[in-house]
């Protein structure tokens, strides 16, 4: 008696690659390297003092997502 040995394909893990870690103070501040400043691109919320986000679709706004206060931006 003759047992056939089963091919068993084995899959290759995938290796996970690390993604290059980005600086996230270039995305929320202005740098001048000249006057040695750093200006803060975004606003920050009236109530709660974080920094809030802007949307553009469906309708222009400042949300904050800490307390929720949105401000609506006025069309031209």
């Amino acid at each position: 008696m003759s047992v056939k040995k089963e091919e068993v394909s084995v899959k290759k893990e995938e290796v996970s690659v690390k993604k290059e870690w980005k600086p996230r103070l270039g995305s929320l501040y202005e740098i001048d390297d000249q006057k040695g400043t750093a200006k803060l691109k975004n606003r920050k919320c009236s109530r709660c003092g974080s920094i809030m986000a802007f949307h553009k679709a469906p309708v222009e706004r400042w949300t904050c997502g800490s307390c929720s206060f949105t401000d609506f931006i006025k069309p031209k």
